[in-house]
């Protein structure tokens, strides 16, 4: 459950320039995505943990994705390894939007 919710909290900042096209909700969904967007590296961190200690494909393997993502602008003050996980979050940056969606997805799907 806690994955699932991190998944729907991680897709809404991914999505937050999108959300404003979704019909009736869009507004609404687009403001909480803008505010939880202020936190955008906390969730990412959190994301990122989450997802290796909750390992499973796809939802642990997305947490991963989508927290590499998030926290982008810290990545470079990882010792050693950070400058090669900042040019893999550039890479997955350019593909946000459909992580987020699969994100999202994959959220509301494990909380069914």
């Amino acid at each position: 459950m806690l994955v699932g919710i991190m998944l729907i909290i991680s897709g809404l900042v991914l999505l937050t320039g999108v959300l404003g096209a979704i019909p009736a909700l869009g507004k609404h969904l687009e403001k909480l995505g803008k505010w939880l967007g202020s936190f955008q590296t906390i969730i990412g961190i959190i994301a990122l943990i989450l997802g290796i200690w909750r390992w499973s494909i796809p939802s642990g393997l997305m947490l991963i994705i989508a927290g590499l993502v998030l926290m982008i602008g810290i990545l470079p003050a990882i010792p050693a390894m950070g400058k090669h996980l900042e040019k893999l979050a550039k890479i997955l940056a350019g593909f946000q939007v459909p992580i987020g969606i699969i994100a999202l997805v994959l959220g509301i799907l494990a909380l069914l």
